[in-house]
């Protein structure tokens, strides 16, 4: 049985893609810089300023730290305007409330901090994780394994005892390079053969599937 079990956000239990497009192309329009949606969605996971980097680089926009750290907070800025049209999944708050009390309980997203207390808060779900690593608190990106790594010494579980929960392929990455076992879930932008092609330990469609992620967390 696993000791802890380690959440993404975007994508995994909350519903924020549209918010996410939609914020990192206000922040965008700010310095009149125009990109697909779906350049952004393919990026989800990675972080904003990876994004930003990301994008500014294929749109041969000169940059510097400054300019990303003003988009980050424009983009943040944005997505807390915009969290009307965010929800969580079905089925995130009962397996939650099924999980807690039985292992402990992290969430590492590449979000940033306010964005993510914001909506722990809007769903009063902030007493629920024992560690909240954001990333405001690595210096690595997804698919690098240090957010679940800080997670997990935060947990005091070693990785071969934590199941993390992703919808990425980025955050799969990340899992299985930081030893520990991963549940895809096919919520996020990526298909099923994308997400199997990184080894995931098993896939579900959705955290509605309560059982059968408690019987491999649980060894049921």
């Amino acid at each position: 049985m696993f000791e802890a079990v380690i959440f993404d956000w975007d994508g995994t239990l909350a519903n924020t893609k549209k918010i996410i497009v939609m914020a990192f192309q206000r922040a965008l329009n700010e310095i009149d810089c125009k990109i697909s949606n779906s350049f952004i969605e393919r990026l989800i996971g990675i972080g904003s300023i990876e994004t930003f980097r990301e994008i500014l680089k294929f749109k041969n926009v000169r940059f510097d730290k400054s300019l990303l750290e003003f988009l980050v907070r424009k983009k943040v800025q944005f997505s807390i305007e915009l969290n009307g049209d965010i929800t969580l999944f079905a089925g995130s708050r009962e397996l939650l409330e099924s999980l807690e009390g039985r292992v402990k309980m992290g969430l590492a997203s590449m979000n940033n901090r306010d964005f993510i207390d914001f909506m722990l808060r809007k769903f009063d779900l902030s007493n629920i994780f024992d560690s909240v690593i954001t990333a405001n608190e690595i210096i690595n990106a997804k698919p690098h394994p240090e957010i679940f790594q800080k997670c997990a010494k935060q947990l005091y579980v070693i990785p071969e005892k934590c199941v993390v929960f992703e919808d990425s392929v980025f955050g799969i990455q990340a899992a299985k390079q930081a030893r520990m076992s991963c549940i895809a879930v096919l919520t996020g932008v990526y298909n099923t053969n994308e997400v199997k092609n990184k080894f995931p330990d098993i896939v579900v469609n959705s955290l509605e599937e309560k059982q059968k992620i408690l019987n491999f967390i649980f060894h049921l």
